[in-house]
């Protein structure tokens, strides 16, 4: 993993037993799952926003900025679930030899 998000695991992780009071990650946790789902939609609908709006801008910072927030907010999700931003990187690695289009394929059917 990268050093951000390294040191982002790490502070993740002891926010999850902080006082909600003393951080806005503990105060998510604190709240539970629903609550940072509702965040992580929230986030993924500003980023779509922001990519849309970059097209006819030209400008890209505030997609970029929407994009750290809905990856943040991701990976409080994932902490709250016990899961890193290595377990993703893992699954992402597992699919580099693999076609799109044959992993697509190969998913489970619901």
């Amino acid at each position: 993993m990268s050093d951000v998000l390294t040191q982002l695991t790490a502070v993740l992780e002891a926010r999850k037993t902080a006082p909600a009071e003393s951080s806005y990650v503990a105060s998510l946790h604190a709240k539970g799952l629903n609550k940072i789902l509702e965040k992580v939609g929230e986030e993924s609908v500003e980023a779509i926003i922001a990519a849309k709006d970059a097209v006819h801008t030209g400008n890209k910072d505030e997609l970029i900025y929407e994009t750290a927030d809905l990856w943040f907010h991701t990976l409080v999700m994932l902490s709250h679930l016990n899961l890193t931003a290595d377990d993703v990187l893992q699954e992402l690695s597992r699919r580099f030899d693999l076609s799109g289009l044959v992993e697509k394929a190969n998913r489970r059917k619901d």
